[in-house]
């Protein structure tokens, strides 16, 4: 048998944290860079709708580890 794969829990790390470590957050639950998310946030905020709300809550409701 195989051990089944777990997927990282979303919590906000300590360690890399650039404001609140939303993006160091899913980025490692999702396995990308670091760096390409906060990229791919930063982005997201020239598109029209609530990303910066969604962040601010992101923040607020993610555990820290």
């Amino acid at each position: 048998m195989t051990a089944p794969v777990t997927t990282p829990r979303l919590s906000r790390p300590r360690g890399d944290r650039m404001i609140g470590g939303v993006c160091a957050g899913l980025a490692r639950r999702f396995g990308i860079k670091t760096g390409t998310m906060r990229v791919i946030a930063v982005l997201s905020c020239v598109l029209p709708g609530p990303q910066f709300v969604a962040y601010l809550i992101l923040w607020a409701i993610m555990p820290s580890e």
